[in-house]
């Protein structure tokens, strides 16, 4: 294990890295930056809040303040693409920290916003551009940047880009960038198609893991409900009463689903914002920052939002509508125990979700004890899973009906474990 001070990164990064209270990177940080400061391309696999940006991040900046000169107008030098506005964010708010004082100029580039002002940005040139691929794509069309001067590529969150169809944009962007380059490609899961994306994109990769694909982080305590559709609004307000001054994450499956389900807990005094693909980037953004800011409490989200929040403070999430893609199920519950805190993951198995919970525990090889409500039989005898109750089980455990029977044998003291967790203003 190395201390940032014995990386050989660059003086202005090591000044930052100790202005930040940063003292030793984390096993993806330890692992990755040693290479990609000698210049090999890294496929990096690591659970969220691991680290990942800073992975890459650093060697990115340190190759870039070795390099002389100021990028040339429309011309760019290094790129990173990500799947969403707010991870987009997300990453450039955290490289600006590293950056500030330095000559580096960080940009971004997302649909949603003024294309003519980023017009105007791209036209100065710029260092690092980090970016959604098609918002770069419509700037490629305008011919408003110039990709033949990247030496070093990122492809962050790349899994997800593939569930959005990145591969084609990709196939767009990749002939236009400069070579030779460095390519680094992060992710969380390793689909069989990220082993192709490697092989094609990817020259003599390294490759670090520090945990297996699919597996949650250590710290996130996980429980599940069984409960009929219609009990499910009843059951989150039961579970939010619990504790109501933590921050909580509660993701629905569809748009018009996460926004009914934030009015109904406005309406019922809870004070809770919404952020999905129907709000503008502006109102995403501000719904972000009162969570962050602990101005709201309960953020009601679509998977939009589920690698694109960093907010450490997050103490629940709740998956009110099991995801759809298992991989879905760890990002979302990414979004707590970030950066060595303790996390809680609560969630919610109707009937008819019942094969999408066995997908996600056949992802990730645990069982998720039960903390109310009785698997189905779908789930009983199926790889031993869905049996097994308590363990993070709630204090109440109401009557069940329909599809499900009640659940008698919580484990005592167990409740939702929410009393266990860090407040909203855990440092």
């Amino acid at each position: 294990m190395f201390d940032f001070d014995m990386l050989g990164l660059a003086p202005a990064l090591t000044e930052a890295l100790k202005r930040l209270n940063f003292t030793q990177p984390t096993p993806i940080q330890n692992q990755a930056i040693p290479l990609a400061l000698e210049g090999h391309d890294v496929l990096g696999l690591a659970q969220t809040g691991t680290g990942k940006t800073m992975a890459f991040g650093l060697p990115l900046i340190d190759h870039l303040l070795a390099q002389p000169g100021k990028p040339a107008p429309k011309t760019v030098k290094a790129l990173v693409l990500a799947p969403t506005r707010e991870l987009v964010n997300q990453i450039a708010d955290n490289l600006r920290v590293l950056t500030d004082g330095t000559r580096i100029r960080v940009g971004t580039v997302v649909g949603g916003q003024s294309i003519n002002r980023q017009i105007n940005f791209l036209s100065r040139g710029t260092d690092i551009l980090i970016a959604t691929p098609g918002r770069l794509i419509d700037l490629m069309d305008r011919k408003a940047v110039d990709l033949s001067t990247v030496r070093h590529l990122v492809l962050d969150e790349a899994d997800q880009m593939l569930d959005l169809g990145f591969i084609h944009a990709l196939r767009r962007i990749a002939p236009a960038l400069g070579t030779p380059r460095q390519t680094m490609l992060f992710s969380a899961t390793m689909p069989k198609q990220m082993e192709e994306l490697s092989q094609a994109y990817l020259n003599n990769p390294r490759r670090v893991q520090v945990s297996p694909p699919g597996k949650a982080a250590d710290k996130i305590t996980q429980s599940v409900h069984f409960v009929e559709k219609p009990a499910k609004p009843h059951k989150l307000r039961e579970i939010l009463s619990m504790d109501t001054e933590a921050l909580t994450l509660v993701f629905a499956r569809t748009k018009h689903g996460a926004e009914k389900l934030m009015k109904g807990l406005v309406a019922d005094g809870y004070n809770a914002a919404s952020i999905h693909g129907n709000k503008s980037q502006g109102q995403r953004d501000r719904a972000i920052k009162a969570f962050r800011d602990g101005d709201i409490n309960v953020l009601v989200a679509t998977d939009v939002a589920a690698r694109g929040i960093d907010i450490p403070g997050v103490a629940y999430v709740v998956n009110y509508d099991l995801p759809e893609v298992p991989d879905n199920y760890v990002h979302r519950i990414g979004r707590t125990a970030r950066a060595g805190r303790e996390g809680e993951a609560i969630a919610f198995c109707a009937p008819d979700e019942a094969d999408l919970l066995r997908q996600i525990q056949k992802l990730m090889k645990i069982e998720i004890p039960v903390a109310s409500g009785e698997a189905p039989e779908a789930l009983n005898g199926n790889e031993g899973q869905g049996r097994r109750r308590g363990g993070g089980g709630s204090r109440r455990n109401g009557p069940g009906k329909g599809g499900f029977k009640p659940s008698g044998s919580a484990r005592p003291g167990g409740g939702s474990g929410r009393g266990r967790r860090p407040r909203r203003r855990a440092a």
